[in-house]
């Protein structure tokens, strides 16, 4: 018994669940509905960040706000726009610093200039908003998941991230044609 994987080339039920049948190709087949789960997952789960931190009393947030504002509170460390960037993997730093701004401006944020560096910080507010986040989070999410999920999780997760190399491999492969 062999346990190579068979290689899907049929068009219809058994071609997958994807978004966009014309990209399948008898290679291409899981990676195709790969990408499918993760346009649907990306979009259940910037739809969940919003709606999460409008429930923890922070309305009218786009995602990138919200992923600005935890990532500055991570581990306590002042952050600079490239390197909030460069983490969360943004390549316009304009609309990381539009995020910046409106954060500042909801005094959720604070900035500390050191030398010609600009250093962003949370407020005790903004430190607030993501514990009440977190809150919302373990009783709406984490309550729901099965303890046999995390150890599946971790592994999907470093998947992710591998892909998310892949990806950016390609991507510059492609600005090169």
């Amino acid at each position: 018994m062999s346990t190579k994987p068979t290689q899907r080339t049929k068009k219809g039920p058994d071609a997958g669940i994807v978004s966009s049948s014309h990209l399948v190709s008898p290679r291409s087949v899981e990676a195709s509905e790969f990408e499918f789960g993760l346009i649907v997952a990306w979009n259940a789960f910037s739809r969940w960040l919003v709606r999460c931190m409008a429930a923890a009393g922070v309305p009218d947030v786009t995602v990138t706000d919200v992923l600005v504002l935890h990532h500055v509170n991570h581990r306590g460390r002042h952050k600079k726009l490239a390197d909030i960037c460069f983490v969360l993997n943004y390549e316009d730093t304009h609309v990381v610093a539009y995020a910046l701004k409106k954060l500042v401006a909801a005094e959720l944020l604070c900035t500390d200039k050191q030398g010609k560096d600009v250093f962003y910080k949370p407020t005790p507010e903004g430190e607030a908003a993501v514990q009440r986040y977190r809150a919302v989070r373990e009783s709406c999410l984490v309550d729901s998941l099965d303890g046999k999920i995390n150890p599946a999780l971790g592994e999907q997760a470093r998947l992710l991230r591998n892909m998310s190399g892949l990806y950016d491999q390609a991507a510059r492969a492609a600005s090169s044609l």
